[in-house]
């Protein structure tokens, strides 16, 4: 069972900068694929960003492109989500999600699942 614990989290205010990172218990062929959804209150469960792990490869959703970077460190089983120029509609509750899936976008297509990390902006 591959266990993902991210950290990093917390208030800015707008136009500020976070990073975020998850740290996955294990790499393997299921889980080739690591993302960030988010979750704001009242909404659904949102695709930010992913990487995979054996190729350098990224995604970013639109609304974030230009303004957060993902980046991995295969050594220590480690992505990160540097977050700059950050707006109020940011706000939500980070999630990362492991899984094989080339369909990166969906977060049905993910078996592991952190417990996510609460990110506020302020105006």
């Amino acid at each position: 069972q591959v266990q993902l614990v991210e950290s990093g989290g917390g208030l800015v205010q707008a136009g500020g900068s976070l990073r975020i990172s998850c740290t996955a218990s294990e790499r393997t062929y299921r889980t080739n694929n690591l993302s960030w959804f988010r979750q704001a209150p009242g909404k659904g469960r949102e695709f930010v960003s992913a990487i995979s792990w054996v190729a350098d490869v990224t995604w970013y959703a639109d609304s974030v492109k230009g303004r957060f970077t993902i980046s991995r460190d295969n050594a220590k089983n480690t992505v990160f989500l540097q977050m700059n120029n950050l707006r109020p509609e940011d706000t939500a509750v980070y999630y990362c999600a492991a899984g094989n899936s080339e369909r990166i976008r969906s977060d049905a297509n993910y078996a592991y699942w952190g417990q996510g990390t609460q990110v506020t902006v302020s105006s």
